[in-house]
């Protein structure tokens, strides 16, 4: 009877790294501008958060890849590059 193997080879450095870069970036303009829109600092440039909007956000960032690695399985870029 052949034994199967149940754990995947890592992907690639490249894909895991690129869809790190790209969840940041996604989720810190996307999450920094809407947190900037409600709480009214927006500038002509896009966003410009301090204090607990900022605080805010960070947090928000944290909450993105804490659900995406540990409960959904993997983040939204690591979907869409096979990266997961």
């Amino acid at each position: 009877m052949p034994t199967s193997n149940t754990s995947s080879t890592p992907k690639p450095f490249w894909r895991r790294g690129l869809a790190g870069f790209l969840d940041f970036l996604t989720v810190f303009f996307v999450g920094g501008y809407s947190i900037g829109a409600a709480t009214g600092e927006t500038t002509k440039d896009g966003f410009s958060l301090h204090g607990a909007s900022a605080l805010v956000l960070f947090a928000l960032i944290t909450l993105y890849f804490y659900l995406g690695w540990k409960v959904l399985g993997g983040t939204l870029w690591q979907r869409i590059l096979g990266a997961r």
